[in-house]
């Protein structure tokens, strides 16, 4: 499930990334065979359902053996929470906003920048993150503990932008709120209204998204 994954819960900053031509020879072989990995186990995920693939045929996809496959990833798990893109944009885009500008605001509109410029079928894109994933019992811990690991993520960043050593109730709370906003993107709800949609789905999308974030401004301002 491309970028869902577990990140240590101390990590506030976005990570740098080596591009992949500027990796040694060595590296940039095993950079690749561990793309190919993860691609084509997204795909059969999305195809079929994760319940219903088994690592040897995602070994099989990628043109590896399956003690090749478990060179690179722990468990079949693993081949679902394999980066950290999701909980990187929601830091940098919060890092980088304007005067002004709210936390709330900045994911939305980073997120809903991503969903414009993309070329991929929105409703596809949700359809396939369901039948995917959205049915599976054995995720559904991981999952969960995910996004409490976001969560804490964002409190400690927040935390960290206020100067102080660790998050407060107050700001706990607005760290589960602006995780909330991207966590939505994946509920049934937002999927049946951007699917019924008679205009944009990506525009249905964004415009969730804008209304999301504003829904915990208002909040977050009452509360102060």
């Amino acid at each position: 499930m491309s970028a869902y994954n577990d990140v240590p819960m101390n990590e506030v900053r976005m990570r740098p990334k080596t591009p992949i031509s500027e990796l040694p020879l060595r590296e940039r072989k095993k950079e690749m065979i561990r793309r190919a990995i993860m691609e084509n186990a997204e795909r059969l995920f999305r195809a079929r359902g994760y319940d219903n693939v088994t690592v040897a045929e995602v070994a099989d996809a990628a043109n590896i053996s399956v003690k090749t496959l478990f060179t690179y990833f722990d468990s079949k798990e693993d081949l679902v929470f394999n980066d950290s893109w999701l909980i990187d944009t929601l830091i940098a885009a919060m890092s980088a906003r304007s005067t002004g500008v709210s936390h709330a605001q900045a994911i939305a509109g980073t997120l809903s920048a991503h969903i414009r410029n993309s070329d991929k079928d929105v409703v596809e894109g949700l359809e396939g993150f369901h039948r995917g994933y959205g049915s599976s019992d054995s995720l559904r811990s991981r999952m969960l503990r995910l996004w409490a690991e976001y969560e804490q993520t964002v409190a400690n960043y927040l935390a960290h932008e206020a100067g102080i050593d660790a998050p407060t109730p107050a700001l706990r709370f607005h760290a589960i709120q602006l995780v909330m906003i991207a966590r939505s993107m994946i509920w049934d709800e937002v999927r049946t209204i951007v699917s019924a949609s008679k205009g944009s789905p990506a525009e249905t999308l964004c415009a969730w998204l804008e209304d999301a974030a504003a829904q915990v401004d208002r909040g977050y301002q009452t509360k102060g």
